[in-house]
């Protein structure tokens, strides 16, 4: 199985165009457009009977304690964990690639709604996809002016004083089951969980994403030399 985006090449940069924050020199960051990237695939395996695409950032710090904060860095050897940006579920075999901004486009204080997002073929035909919550619902459950259910995409916004690249890791799965085995709300990790002992096939791409001025800096050093 074979999978590609138009908005990045794999193992680059992540465009701005589909990241939550971009960097600000005054205030650190701003939100951004986040516009869900274009995701296209083939080379599907026989017997599937669904696609799960999943993004996950596995960069994000094990502790938040320096995170974001003036004079201080989150350094590149802090342990880090998961943390998931999109889960889309129940992609009928029919469908060949997702549209950049199809899904999301521009921040959604609170959230966009879900699971539940209908989607229309071009022959005319409906079907029902579903969208996981991703993990800026747990990071924004404490902020009034953000706090609620945010299914389906929310790009990258890496802390602003973070040493390290961050990278956004898209996999597709092809399933042998018509439909992911979880009922209402659901998270990346709990998807992740429920397809094992149903992947036929599993295809990824990665971008890289950083709001640290110091190692984009760094980072266009390199790539020029």
């Amino acid at each position: 199985m074979r999978i590609w985006s138009d908005s990045f090449t794999d193992g680059a940069d992540i465009p701005a165009a589909c990241a939550f924050a971009v960097s600000d020199p005054d205030t650190h960051v701003k939100l951004s457009s986040n516009r869900n990237p274009h995701i296209a695939w083939d080379d599907v395996p026989a017997g599937t009977q669904s696609l799960v695409l999943i993004c996950h950032d596995p960069d994000v710090p094990s502790e938040g304690g320096d995170v974001n904060r003036e004079g201080r860095t989150v350094p590149a050897s802090l342990p880090r964990v998961d943390f998931f940006h999109w889960t889309l579920a129940d992609i009928p075999v029919c469908l060949k690639s997702l549209a950049e901004g199809m899904f999301s486009d521009m921040v959604t204080p609170h959230g966009k709604p879900g699971p539940d997002v209908a989607f229309t073929v071009k022959n005319g035909t409906e079907h029902q996809l579903r969208h996981g919550v991703n993990d800026y619902t747990g990071w924004f459950a404490g902020d009034p002016d953000m706090a609620g259910e945010y299914h389906g995409y929310d790009g990258p916004c890496p802390p602003w004083n973070d040493e390290r690249v961050h990278h956004y890791v898209f996999t597709l799965y092809a399933l042998d089951i018509p439909r992911l085995p979880l009922e209402g709300r659901f998270t990346g990790q709990e998807a992740r969980m429920a397809i094992q002992g149903h992947i036929l096939d599993e295809a990824r791409i990665f971008g890289t994403y950083s709001l640290n001025p110091r190692v984009t800096a760094d980072l266009s050093t390199d790539q020029s030399k």
